[in-house]
Protein backbone atom coordinates (compact mmCIF):
# COMPACT_ATOMS: atom_id res chain seq x y z
CA UNK A 1 0.00 0.00 0.00
CA UNK A 2 2.81 2.40 0.88
CA UNK A 3 4.51 1.80 -2.50
CA UNK A 4 1.32 2.82 -4.33
CA UNK A 5 1.23 6.05 -2.31
CA UNK A 6 4.87 6.75 -3.21
CA UNK A 7 4.20 6.17 -6.93
CA UNK A 8 1.20 8.49 -6.89
CA UNK A 9 3.10 11.14 -4.91
CA UNK A 10 6.13 11.03 -7.19
CA UNK A 11 4.03 11.31 -10.32
CA UNK A 12 2.72 14.66 -9.14
CA UNK A 13 0.43 16.87 -11.16
CA UNK A 14 0.75 16.82 -14.93
CA UNK A 15 2.59 19.71 -16.53
CA UNK A 16 0.71 21.98 -18.93
CA UNK A 17 2.59 20.32 -21.81
CA UNK A 18 1.55 16.87 -20.59
CA UNK A 19 -2.07 18.01 -20.32
CA UNK A 20 -2.05 19.33 -23.89
CA UNK A 21 -0.42 16.17 -25.26
CA UNK A 22 -3.02 14.08 -23.39
CA UNK A 23 -5.80 16.24 -24.86
CA UNK A 24 -4.48 15.60 -28.36
CA UNK A 25 -4.30 11.82 -27.80
CA UNK A 26 -7.79 11.77 -26.31
CA UNK A 27 -9.21 13.84 -29.19
CA UNK A 28 -7.64 11.32 -31.59
CA UNK A 29 -9.42 8.47 -29.78
CA UNK A 30 -12.77 10.23 -30.16
CA UNK A 31 -12.12 10.60 -33.90
CA UNK A 32 -11.23 6.90 -34.17
CA UNK A 33 -14.47 6.00 -32.40
CA UNK A 34 -16.39 8.33 -34.74
CA UNK A 35 -17.67 10.22 -31.69
CA UNK A 36 -17.92 13.64 -33.31
CA UNK A 37 -19.91 15.17 -30.42
CA UNK A 38 -17.25 14.00 -27.96
CA UNK A 39 -14.48 15.27 -30.23
CA UNK A 40 -16.09 18.69 -30.47
CA UNK A 41 -16.06 18.98 -26.67
CA UNK A 42 -12.32 19.70 -27.05
CA UNK A 43 -13.08 22.85 -29.09
CA UNK A 44 -13.83 26.27 -27.61
CA UNK A 45 -17.16 27.90 -28.43
CA UNK A 46 -15.35 30.61 -30.41
CA UNK A 47 -13.29 28.10 -32.43
CA UNK A 48 -12.40 28.96 -36.03
CA UNK A 49 -10.05 27.32 -38.50
CA UNK A 50 -7.86 28.69 -41.26
CA UNK A 51 -10.81 28.57 -43.68
CA UNK A 52 -13.02 30.50 -41.24
CA UNK A 53 -15.15 27.48 -40.36
CA UNK A 54 -16.71 27.84 -36.93
CA UNK A 55 -17.30 25.01 -34.47
CA UNK A 56 -20.62 23.96 -36.04
CA UNK A 57 -19.20 23.95 -39.58
CA UNK A 58 -16.13 22.05 -38.39
CA UNK A 59 -18.35 19.45 -36.75
CA UNK A 60 -20.14 18.90 -40.08
CA UNK A 61 -16.79 18.67 -41.92
CA UNK A 62 -15.43 16.09 -39.45
CA UNK A 63 -18.67 14.09 -39.60
CA UNK A 64 -18.46 14.02 -43.37
CA UNK A 65 -14.77 13.01 -43.34
CA UNK A 66 -15.14 10.11 -40.94
CA UNK A 67 -18.31 8.86 -42.65
CA UNK A 68 -16.25 8.26 -45.81
CA UNK A 69 -14.15 5.57 -44.13
CA UNK A 70 -15.06 2.23 -42.67
CA UNK A 71 -12.43 2.64 -40.00
CA UNK A 72 -9.83 5.23 -39.20
CA UNK A 73 -6.87 5.17 -36.86
CA UNK A 74 -5.31 8.39 -35.64
CA UNK A 75 -1.59 8.10 -34.93
CA UNK A 76 -0.45 11.01 -32.79
CA UNK A 77 3.18 11.57 -33.67
CA UNK A 78 5.26 14.43 -32.29
CA UNK A 79 4.02 17.67 -30.74
CA UNK A 80 6.22 20.74 -30.53
CA UNK A 81 5.34 23.79 -28.50
CA UNK A 82 5.65 27.14 -30.22
CA UNK A 83 4.25 29.07 -27.22
CA UNK A 84 3.07 28.05 -23.80
CA UNK A 85 1.52 30.70 -21.60
CA UNK A 86 -0.58 30.53 -18.49
CA UNK A 87 -3.87 30.63 -20.43
CA UNK A 88 -2.85 30.06 -24.05
CA UNK A 89 -0.61 27.80 -26.08
CA UNK A 90 0.38 27.21 -29.67
CA UNK A 91 1.59 23.83 -30.92
CA UNK A 92 2.63 22.03 -34.08
CA UNK A 93 1.60 18.39 -34.21
CA UNK A 94 2.30 15.69 -36.77
CA UNK A 95 -0.62 13.28 -37.16
CA UNK A 96 -0.92 10.22 -39.39
CA UNK A 97 -4.42 9.01 -40.22
CA UNK A 98 -4.80 5.44 -41.43
CA UNK A 99 -7.91 4.01 -42.96
CA UNK A 100 -9.09 0.88 -44.64
CA UNK A 101 -8.17 -1.89 -42.21
CA UNK A 102 -8.53 -2.76 -38.58
CA UNK A 103 -5.55 -1.91 -36.43
CA UNK A 104 -4.85 -5.60 -35.72
CA UNK A 105 -4.77 -6.40 -39.46
CA UNK A 106 -2.58 -3.46 -40.44
CA UNK A 107 0.37 -5.66 -41.51
CA UNK A 108 -1.80 -8.05 -43.54
CA UNK A 109 -4.01 -5.65 -45.46
CA UNK A 110 -2.80 -2.59 -47.35
CA UNK A 111 -3.98 0.64 -45.84
CA UNK A 112 -3.98 4.28 -46.74
CA UNK A 113 -2.02 6.64 -44.49
CA UNK A 114 -2.26 10.40 -44.78
CA UNK A 115 0.13 12.58 -42.79
CA UNK A 116 -0.74 16.07 -41.66
CA UNK A 117 0.97 18.86 -39.79
CA UNK A 118 -1.44 20.76 -37.57
CA UNK A 119 -0.83 24.17 -36.07
CA UNK A 120 -3.18 24.54 -33.14
CA UNK A 121 -3.85 27.42 -30.79
CA UNK A 122 -5.34 26.51 -27.43
CA UNK A 123 -6.86 28.47 -24.59
CA UNK A 124 -7.37 27.43 -21.01
CA UNK A 125 -10.90 27.86 -19.69
CA UNK A 126 -12.11 26.60 -16.33
CA UNK A 127 -8.80 24.79 -15.82
CA UNK A 128 -9.20 22.88 -19.11
CA UNK A 129 -7.31 23.30 -22.40
CA UNK A 130 -9.51 23.80 -25.49
CA UNK A 131 -8.71 24.13 -29.19
CA UNK A 132 -9.47 27.67 -30.33
CA UNK A 133 -7.89 27.69 -33.80
CA UNK A 134 -6.44 25.09 -36.15
CA UNK A 135 -4.81 24.95 -39.53
CA UNK A 136 -3.38 21.91 -41.23
CA UNK A 137 -1.73 20.74 -44.38
CA UNK A 138 -0.77 17.35 -45.77
CA UNK A 139 2.96 16.67 -45.55
CA UNK A 140 5.32 14.04 -46.87
CA UNK A 141 7.71 11.85 -44.93
CA UNK A 142 10.56 14.24 -45.68
CA UNK A 143 8.71 17.05 -43.86
CA UNK A 144 8.02 15.14 -40.64
CA UNK A 145 9.72 16.18 -37.44
CA UNK A 146 12.60 13.68 -36.89
CA UNK A 147 10.91 12.36 -33.73
CA UNK A 148 7.66 11.88 -35.69
CA UNK A 149 9.49 9.82 -38.30
CA UNK A 150 10.89 7.59 -35.54
CA UNK A 151 7.40 7.04 -34.12
CA UNK A 152 5.98 6.32 -37.58
CA UNK A 153 8.69 3.73 -38.23
CA UNK A 154 7.70 1.98 -34.99
CA UNK A 155 4.05 1.95 -36.04
CA UNK A 156 4.77 0.75 -39.59
CA UNK A 157 8.09 -1.11 -39.33
CA UNK A 158 7.90 -2.70 -42.79
CA UNK A 159 6.96 0.39 -44.75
Amino acid sequence: MFSIFILISCAGPKSEEDQIRALMREAGKYAENKDVIGLMSFFSDDYADFRRRDKRQTQAMVQNYISLYRGIIVHMLSTRFEELGHLDASIHTDIAVSSGAAKALRKLIPISTDIFRFRIELIKQDDRWLIQYAEWKPIGLEELFPESLSILKQIFPDE
